[in-house]
């Protein structure tokens, strides 16, 4: 079998409440045993690429800086490509510092706004300073638009929340970054033609439709957010559905 190049989603499918799946490290070693590139892409919008590796490690799932992706890490390069980019950023201290370069308020009006997770820092005059700003003409920017998150102590809002409030209140779409972007998903996968590219998740609404569209394989499991959407109604059918991550080497022969 020709290597293949594995997207694997983080939280619900890796990590279920702050816990690794049982089999989810052993899957990626595996994999990688095999000669498959894996990578890891995620929705995260509250974390540095480093915070995340280092967490990510400390569960035991091995994965070095450079084979995380992110929607900071595609805004970061969003906002480099763009000269004479300034951004408000509504979101939390790590997103912050990651975009550092390009907050410049002195400098004039913002040219983007990039919404992420903002748990901490949320306040009306932090969504009022968003709206204006996009109002006024900058391009809003959001990191994902999950609807929820799950934690260890239960169900939280998630960013897509905060960036409906904001779309509808000016009037604007936003550009989403994270999945279920085509852009998000070429960023990770790196050039890897669609016929070797396969694409892991639980979540029905973004994983496997951004796989589908890409022409993909696409891998749902039965963790995370799997029994929730299933409840919902239909959902797009995936290539393959298995029970968890620890699954997944078994739908690969040996080289």
């Amino acid at each position: 079998m020709e290597p293949r190049v594995v997207l694997l989603d983080l939280d619900g499918t890796l990590i279920e409440r702050g816990q690794p799946v049982p089999g989810a490290a052993r899957a990626v070693v595996e994999l990688r045993r095999a000669g498959h590139t894996v990578r890891i892409f995620t929705n995260t919008d509250s974390q540095s690429e480093a915070t995340l590796v280092d967490r990510i490690r400390g569960l035991g799932i091995p994965v070095a800086l450079g084979e995380i992706f992110t929607p900071v890490i595609a805004a970061r390069e969003i906002l480099a490509a763009t000269p004479g980019s300034r951004v408000l950023v509504l979101a939390d201290r790590a997103v912050r510092d990651e975009l550092a370069a390009h907050r410049s308020p002195d400098a004039g009006p913002p040219t983007h706004v990039v919404v992420g997770d903002c748990r901490e820092t949320l306040s009306y005059p932090a969504l009022d300073a968003a709206f204006r700003a996009v109002r006024a003409g900058a391009e809003l920017l959001a990191l994902q638009r999950g609807r929820y998150f799950r934690a260890a102590d239960g169900d939280h809002v998630d960013t897509g929340a905060i960036v409906a409030a904001i779309e509808f209140a000016a009037g604007k779409p936003a550009r989403v970054l994270g999945k279920p972007s085509q852009d998000f998903l070429r960023l990770a996968a790196q050039s890897a033609p669609a016929d070797l590219l396969w694409v892991v998740g639980d979540d029905g609404t973004t994983d496997i439709p951004m796989a589908i569209t890409a022409g993909a394989t696409s891998v749902q499991v039965r963790t995370g957010k799997y029994l929730d959407q299933q409840a919902t109604g239909a959902l797009p059918r995936p290539t393959h559905t298995i029970n968890s991550i620890a699954d997944l080497p078994a739908l690969f022969p040996p080289p």
